[in-house]
């Protein structure tokens, strides 16, 4: 019986689970949104948000705990310095999951995690050279 068992086991031994978990909230709290399958995103989403609630009282102690578990010192410092208090009135729940269908190669269900807040923006096309060369031209008129 799995009385008090809460977390997935992601068909992984439990160092090889810790680490994947911690790679994807590094990543995560790195570039704000990721796309992963919907099983490792329901186990990914608890860490996260501990993880910004600890920024959100930004004490030594806290920023000390996250950087036992976060790899990057600089994913440390933006999420004490921008993500902590950008959802400092936010009382929890400061990550969506989005259901975006099978993958073509196995099938498996793929989600993207994002913060809330983090709206889809689009890409902007780069000019070309020649549409560079003819903005520089009509400047220069």
């Amino acid at each position: 019986m799995r009385h008090l068992v809460k977390k997935k086991k992601l068909q992984r031994n439990t160092s090889q689970r810790k680490a994947l978990l911690r790679s994807l909230v590094t990543s995560f709290l790195d570039k704000e949104r990721i796309r992963t399958t919907l099983a490792k995103a329901k186990a990914t989403r608890p860490i996260a948000e501990k993880m910004i609630t600890l920024a959100k009282k930004n004490t030594l102690h806290t920023r000390r705990l996250a950087l036992r578990f976060i790899y990057k010192k600089e994913v440390v410092n933006k999420l004490f310095d921008e993500i902590g208090p950008r959802f400092i009135e936010r009382p929890g729940g400061y990550v969506r999951i989005v259901k975006t269908g099978p993958r073509d190669g196995d099938g498996a269900e793929m989600a993207v995690m994002e913060l809330i807040g983090t709206e889809f923006r689009k890409k902007v096309k780069k000019k070309s050279l020649k549409e560079k060369a003819k903005a520089q031209a009509a400047a220069k008129k």
